[in-house]
């Protein structure tokens, strides 16, 4: 793979010169993924072409396929983001020209000098959201640009990348004015307590998540009790409080690693109100997810019309996810060591699946390392999602691509969190050979 000699900084900086020159008569066709990092990452590029005058098409695609390459034009400038590191192939076949690519998903393929490509992946790694670079890479378009800032902290939480964050997600939270607090990681920290513990699903709180009496019987135990008919939100607990209440939820689930439900709550403004970053990121998350990208996008511009339709959107994504994640804990799954695979079928939502599969992987239910696969059916298509317990061992997204070579398919993603979409007619023999590289790696091992 080649790889850039100067830093990831530097290479922002090249590319957005490029951008530059190449932009000044070419119309533009951006085009993102649908996810809350694709969001934040198409609005933080709209806006600033928008402030630039630049004219400009903007696409929101749940997966990047040949299909959606082909019916592109040719004679734009065409922009990535929060995708395409996985479908140089496709890009060169269709032959588009002046293509730039905003992403941080694995390259596996070797990336042209003809295609403009930003992605740490190809820079130590480093670990930055797409939003994140996006942002970084329109401050170099446009120098007053920090407004925009917060939508990459969005995008960062979106893609629960909020734990690890180095130099350059660091500069993004100083240029956001983002406020921090140290506390259990549920949302929103700025609601009333017993509402939000009933409706978390990441962390899943046994006993606790979709159970009303079960909230009340924990909130007794801890010593909470409402203030004038209602009990106080995570962000108006003193540490004390904070501290039983973490012990509560810890109890509720002896194999939760304290690491892994605490940490920092991000609070940031948005139409004109302290939120929690975490509630907005989910509730962009919920509208794209539920077929409303363009109320997504709304959102992050902050236009009223989009936060009231956002609201009902969300209220009905949660109690879906509540309901889906009720499905999947209690549902048979093909299990085997070191591996689980949950065929929800119709059951759960293909746009949801991933989330599952993410909140599973993050609930201590298995051990670390263990291969978490679900699939959901899409008419004729299947979604697959592969993510690792505790984001060790074997790589997800090389084993999806080895079966995927054989049935046909399309594959993306990271080592430790990857997917892929097949034909519903391939289901039976994508499963069998899934099994066999699953118990292929444990042999290896």
């Amino acid at each position: 793979m080649q790889k850039e000699a100067n830093s990831l900084e530097e290479q922002i900086e090249t590319i957005a010169k490029r951008f530059i020159e190449k932009s000044k008569n070419s119309e533009i066709q951006v085009i993102s993924h649908f996810d809350t990092d694709g969001i934040t990452s198409a609005t933080i590029m709209s806006q600033t072409l928008k402030k630039l005058e630049k004219p400009f098409t903007l696409m929101i695609v749940k997966n990047l396929d040949e299909d959606v390459i082909k019916k592109q034009s040719k004679d734009k400038l065409t922009i990535f983001l929060d995708l395409a590191s996985n479908s140089i192939h496709h890009i060169l076949k269709y032959n588009l020209k002046d293509v730039f690519i905003i992403d941080h998903h694995q390259v596996v393929q070797e990336v042209p000098e003809e295609i403009s490509i930003v992605n740490p992946e190809l820079h130590q790694k480093q670990k930055i959201s797409s939003s994140g670079l996006t942002y970084l890479f329109c401050r170099h378009l446009d120098n007053n640009s920090k407004e925009l800032a917060k939508l990459a902290i969005l995008g960062m939480i979106g893609d629960m990348m909020e734990k690890d964050i180095g130099k350059l997600n660091n500069e993004i939270l100083d240029d956001g004015n983002i406020q921090r607090k140290r506390g259990l990681l549920v949302y929103p920290a700025t609601r009333p307590l017993n509402r939000v513990l009933e409706l978390s699903s990441n962390p899943y709180i046994p006993g606790v998540t979709g159970n009303v009496n079960g909230v009340l019987e924990l909130l007794r135990e801890v010593g909470l009790s409402p203030v004038n008919g209602s009990y106080k939100s995570l962000m108006e607990l003193d540490d004390d409080e904070m501290g039983r209440l973490i012990t509560g939820v810890l109890l509720r689930n002896p194999k939760t690693k304290s690491e892994s439900i605490i940490g920092d709550i991000f609070l940031l403004k948005i139409f004109s109100k302290l939120e929690d970053a975490r509630e907005i990121s989910a509730k962009i998350n919920a509208c794209s997810r539920s077929g409303e990208s363009e109320v997504a996008v709304q959102l992050c511009m902050e236009l009223p019309r989009a936060n009231k339709k956002a609201e009902t959107i969300y209220a009905k994504y949660k109690q879906e996810m509540v309901s889906s994640l009720k499905f999947a804990l209690e549902s048979k799954k093909m299990e085997g060591r070191g591996f689980v695979i949950l065929n929800a079928e119709n059951n759960i939502r293909d746009t949801m699946i991933g989330t599952i599969a993410s909140i599973i992987s993050n609930s201590n239910l298995y051990e670390e390392g263990t291969v978490i696969v679900t699939l959901a059916h899409n008419e004729d298509k299947i979604k697959v999602s592969a993510r690792n317990v505790g984001k060790t061992g074997r790589n997800v997204r090389e084993i999806l691509q080895n079966v995927i070579n054989v049935v046909g398919g399309e594959v993306g993603g990271h080592e430790f969190a990857a997917g892929c979409n097949i034909s519903k007619s391939n289901e039976k023999r994508f499963l069998e050979l899934l099994r066999k590289e699953l118990e292929l790696e444990i042999i290896k091992i």
